[in-house]
């Protein structure tokens, strides 16, 4: 095959690699955003629609990240790429893997939502609101840095996980002073729990997103404590063409 004929073949792999994963990240985005919604304001209305937001896309989730797995896979096996095209199929295979994580837990919170709603709780704790915007704008952001491969997005994203650990110890501690006072308050203050647990979680796979963006596109290891150290000496450069 001429060389010229390879390039196009490697531009249509790598085309389709990119379209396979902006697309799960987008349907991942859209349950978790359908999940935060109805977790702010749960009621039966909430929940039922759900079912359709969240648990029937789940499956569709997980297919993508199969197809993502197997078309990086045949990318590899043709040995043809350079390093940068090998660091790309490596990231794209841990993404797809994050995302199907954030939407098992668009699943969980969606559970905790049906759950709050058949006990009739629909106010929620204090502080709910504020962390669910915080991890709404990291996973943004996250979903941002992969599209557009922008390693400033992607520090950004880094940058805003202790925010995101503060208002879980604050919501725990508001909820467990209230079981502590009110034992009636015990079951539905745990869906709480579970659900605060369950957005920690998906701001840490976002954070693993961003990770994965610099070491595509920069080619630097900012995992385990290196993150500081690796980003300060990097500046997050642009990306040149």
């Amino acid at each position: 095959m001429a060389t010229s004929e390879v390039s196009k073949v490697q531009t249509i792999y790598q085309d389709v690699l990119a379209n396979y994963l902006i697309s799960m990240a987008r349907t991942v985005e859209n349950s978790v955003s359908s999940a935060l919604d109805a977790l702010m304001r749960p009621n039966l209305d909430a929940a039922a629609e759900l079912s359709s937001k969240v648990f029937l896309v789940e499956p569709r989730v997980n297919e993508m990240e199969i197809l993502i797995d197997d078309h990086a896979v045949r990318m590899l096996r043709t040995g043809l790429l350079d390093d940068e095209e090998i660091r790309r199929v490596v990231a794209s295979q841990k993404i797809a893997n994050d995302l199907e994580r954030i939407g098992d837990l668009a699943v969980n919170i969606s559970e905790r939502v049906i759950s709050l709603a058949g006990m009739n709780v629909t106010e929620t704790p204090r502080d709910l609101e504020p962390m669910a915007g915080a991890v709404r704008g990291m996973l943004g952001r996250s979903l941002g840095a992969l599209i557009f491969r922008n390693v400033v997005l992607a520090g950004e994203v880094l940058e805003s996980d202790d925010v995101v650990d503060r208002y879980r110890d604050q919501i725990f501690e508001h909820l467990l002073n209230r079981m502590t006072e009110d034992g009636r308050q015990a079951a539905p203050q745990l869906q709480f729990i579970l659900a605060t647990r369950y957005l920690e979680r998906i701001a840490d796979h976002s954070t693993n997103i961003a990770e994965d963006i610099i070491f595509w596109v920069r080619g630097l290891d900012v995992r385990h404590g290196r993150t500081r150290m690796v980003l300060e000496e990097s500046n997050y450069p642009e990306r040149k063409s």
